[in-house]
C-alpha cells in the first residue's frame, strides 16, 4: 500500500467528484448502506468476535467456579457483588482494551483498505463528495462495531449480575450507563483513527502506538499529559455510571485524578466531533495515488 500526495510514473491518481452530487448525507447513507454489509461479513468480524469473545468465557469460568465451589471473589476481604465484578469487566476488559483495539483496527482501515485494495478510485469517481464516503464507512463501522459488542455484553451481564443475590432489575440502568460509555468510546476513538487512516501511512501501526504505547504511558505519568488521551475522559465517566454501592469503594481507588461529568462529556464531544471533520476533510483534498 502507498499513500502519498504526489504522482509518480507507474501510478495512478484518483479523479475527483463530479459536479452536481446529491447532499452529503444522502450519499453517506448510500456508502453507509453498501459497506455495512462487507464490513458485517469481513474477516475482520471474526477477529472482533474473538475480543468480545474473551470476557464472555471469563463470565462463563466465574459461573463454573462459583457452581463447583459455592464462593465468590474477595477483595481486601470482602465478597465481590455481581454488581462489582460487572463493573470491574467492564472498564478492563472493554473500556481499556476491546474498544480502543476495535477503534484501532476498524477506524484506520476505513480509507487504508481502500488504497491497498485499489479500490478507491472507484467509490471516488462516483456522484459522490468523498466525504461523504467517509462519513457512510465510519457509520458503517459504528453500528457493526456496536451490533457485534452489544450481545457480548448482554451475555456477560446475564451471567455475572446476579451473583451475590443481586437482581438484573437493580442493575439494568447501570448497564444502560455502560453501554452508552461504551458507545461513546467507540465513537470517538473510530473517529481519531478514522482520521489517522485518512491522514497518515501506515495507520495501523501508528494508532496501535498511540493505544498501547502513548495512552498507556501518558495515565501513568503525574502531570497534565494524560489529558492528551482519549482513556483519561473515558474512564472518568466510569465512576459515574457505576452503582453507588459495593463496586464504588473499589472504583474510587482506580480515578483518583478525573475530570468532572461535564469536561468529560465535553471534551469526548469534541474529540468525536473534531475528528470525524478532520477525517472527512482530509479525505475531501487529499490526493490519494495507488500503487500499480
Amino acid at each position: 500500500m502507498k499513500m502519498d500526495t504526489e504522482s509518480t510514473p507507474g501510478t495512478q491518481s484518483t479523479g475527483s467528484t463530479r459536479g452536481g452530487s446529491p447532499s452529503l448525507f444522502s450519499s453517506a447513507v448510500r456508502v453507509f448502506d453498501i459497506s455495512v454489509g462487507e464490513m458485517l461479513w469481513s474477516r475482520r468480524t471474526i477477529f472482533m468476535a474473538l475480543v468480545v469473545g474473551g470476557p464472555v468465557v471469563i463470565a462463563l469460568a466465574v459461573r463454573a467456579a462459583l457452581f463447583l465451589t459455592g464462593r465468590v471473589g474477595r477483595v481486601d476481604g470482602v465478597a465481590m457483588t455481581g454488581q462489582a465484578m460487572f463493573g470491574m469487566m467492564i472498564w478492563f476488559f472493554y473500556l481499556r482494551f476491546t474498544v480502543p483495539v476495535l477503534g484501532v483496527f476498524y477506524g484506520t482501515a476505513l480509507i487504508a483498505d481502500e488504497v491497498e485494495d485499489k479500490t478507491l478510485t472507484y467509490l471516488f469517481t462516483r456522484p459522490v463528495r468523498r466525504g461523504a464516503v467517509l462519513l457512510g464507512k465510519y457509520l458503517a463501522y459504528f453500528a457493526v462495531t456496536s451490533l457485534v459488542v452489544l450481545p457480548s455484553v448482554m451475555i456477560v451481564w446475564l451471567l455475572i449480575a446476579p451473583i451475590g443475590g443481586t437482581g438484573l432489575a437493580v442493575s439494568f440502568i447501570p448497564l444502560l450507563k455502560d453501554l452508552a460509555l461504551l458507545a461513546i468510546g467507540l465513537g470517538a476513538y473510530g473517529a481519531l483513527f478514522a482520521f489517522i487512516g485518512a491522514k497518515f501511512k501506515r495507520p495501523l501501526l501508528t494508532g496501535l502506538i498511540f493505544v498501547f504505547g502513548w495512552e498507556q504511558a501518558a495515565l501513568m505519568i503525574p502531570g497534565y499529559l494524560k489529558k492528551f488521551t482519549i482513556a483519561y475522559y473515558v474512564q472518568a465517566l466510569v465512576p459515574h455510571a457505576m452503582p453507588q454501592e459495593g463496586v464504588m469503594s473499589l472504583i474510587q481507588g482506580l480515578f483518583r485524578d478525573t475530570p468532572s461529568l461535564p469536561v468529560s462529556l465535553l471534551c469526548l464531544a469534541i474529540i468525536w466531533f473534531g475528528f470525524l471533520w478532520l477525517a472527512a476533510r482530509t479525505v475531501e483534498r487529499k490526493e490519494y495515488v495507488l500503487e500499480q
